[in-house]
């Protein structure tokens, strides 16, 4: 069997679908190279997880398409002093990305298969800055708020008022809301108290359920 060139393949996900697609954000390209995909997708789909696709995961979830993932993370302005709320673990991949841009990152997660697997993958690759909880993303994760960015990886219909609740002054968070097939993508932000949203382009998530 052909040995696959990996560290290629994301050079060239970096190249052709990120820098090529206005990403330009250094430190997010800087992840992207370091982040190695193919660990966090199923073995029998590792030669497809440097295209610009979603993929299954299991558990009628995905991993987001790269670009997707890039634009979300751009579009938070990330440092290292930032701490960020993550609703939506799956993988892990998104999760690692964010980990290499910010000071910690808390990340919720619904499925707890999903969730031993993203912390396994953390530990071997060494990744120490990310604390995942078992729970309802709707809840966010209040006993860690306010968080200065929030990233949410699924659909709900409407922004939940838990989730800008715990978003800080100054903070901002992307997410997509709607209905299946008419989602779309919103930056909110916080600045002295009001909440105001932009939005930015149709996309198509996994919709954000609650735990029963």
């Amino acid at each position: 069997m052909r040995e696959i060139d990996y560290n290629r393949l994301r050079k060239e996900m970096v190249e052709y679908q990120l820098k090529r697609n206005g990403i330009h954000n250094q430190a997010v390209l800087n992840a992207f190279q370091i982040v190695r995909r193919h660990i966090f997708v199923p073995v029998e789909l590792s030669d497809r997880s440097y295209e610009d696709n979603p993929l299954p995961i299991g558990f009628d979830q995905t991993i987001s398409q790269p670009y997707i993932v890039a634009y979300m993370i751009e579009k938070l302005s990330l440092n290292k002093h930032l701490r960020v709320l993550e609703i939506g673990t799956g993988s892990g991949y998104q999760t690692a990305l964010l980990s290499c841009l910010c000071q910690k990152v808390y990340s919720v997660e619904i499925n707890t298969e999903l969730a031993k697997q993203a912390r396994e993958v953390f530990a071997r690759e060494g990744f120490y800055n990310i604390k995942i909880k078992l729970g309802d993303g709707y809840n966010g994760w209040k006993a860690h708020a306010p968080f200065d960015r929030i990233i949410v990886s699924c659909a709900p219909i409407d922004i939940p008022k838990t989730l800008t609740d715990q978003l800080a002054e100054g903070g901002k968070m992307i997410i997509p809301a709607g209905e299946s097939y008419k989602q779309r993508l919103y930056l909110v932000e916080k600045k002295n108290g009001i909440m105001s949203q932009t939005e930015l382009l149709p996309v198509r998530f996994v919709p954000m359920i609650f735990k029963n």
